[in-house]
């Protein structure tokens, strides 16, 4: 008896299995980039990804040419998600709250995620995606500090401008030998100075930047 040819039905329901295993794949490959870059930083390599994904190296080469290309994959996923963060805490009625939270939030992600830090640090991962989702970061973290100061609960000369490097001052203290959790202390220090304390306002210095006064004569 011989055997019936395949049509063009039966060829395609051949293809979408393959093509749902290669999407399948891709997925794990990214789940395992995410984990292997979060615990071992953007010096893990394509290989440990592989491993960690239980896949032939040859296997995510044909996902991803090369580390970066994973790594953009990556990190625009984590990055869009802090957007999206930072986007529900706009629906906040609380100006204060609402940025205070945002940043707590988001660096307890990036306590757990040491690729997330060396990116804040060195920006060398990059990508149309990285990028749309730093951009998007700032705009709502511009909205976030405009709106906190028109309440009145955000002390005068803070500007979106210092979000940045208060992320790195955190950053720093995750980076120091002791407890876990202690950049959560530093933080709310961080915090208190930047409520609204009127008979202390933030003077310029000749850079244009701030600093603080410490008592009414300084």
């Amino acid at each position: 008896m011989s055997r019936p040819k395949e049509g063009p039905e039966s060829a395609a329901a051949g293809a979408r299995p393959l093509r749902r295993d290669a999407e399948l794949n891709r997925q794990r490959i990214l789940r395992a980039g995410r984990e292997v870059f979060a615990a071992r930083g953007l010096q893990a390599t394509l290989n440990d990804v592989a491993h960690h994904a239980g896949l032939g190296v040859g296997t995510v080469y044909r996902k991803f040419p090369d580390k970066q290309a994973l790594a953009e994959c990556v990190f625009a996923e984590e990055l869009g998600e802090i957007a999206a963060m930072a986007r529900q805490a706009l629906e906040e009625d609380d100006g204060f709250a609402a940025l205070s939270g945002f940043l707590e939030r988001s660096l307890e992600r990036a306590a757990r995620n040491r690729g997330l830090r060396e990116l804040m640090r060195n920006g060398t991962v990059e990508g149309a995606e990285v990028a749309r989702a730093r951009q998007e970061i700032a705009s709502h973290s511009e909205s976030l500090v405009a709106r906190a100061r028109a309440q009145g609960t955000l002390r005068d000369g803070v500007t979106e401008a210092d979000i940045a490097p208060i992320a790195a001052m955190i950053d720093a203290v995750m980076a120091l030998p002791g407890p876990s959790e202690q950049w959560r202390r530093y933080l709310a220090v961080i915090l208190d100075g930047l409520r609204a304390h009127p008979e202390h306002p933030l003077l310029p210095t000749p850079g244009g930047t701030h600093r603080p006064r410490l008592s009414p004569g300084a």
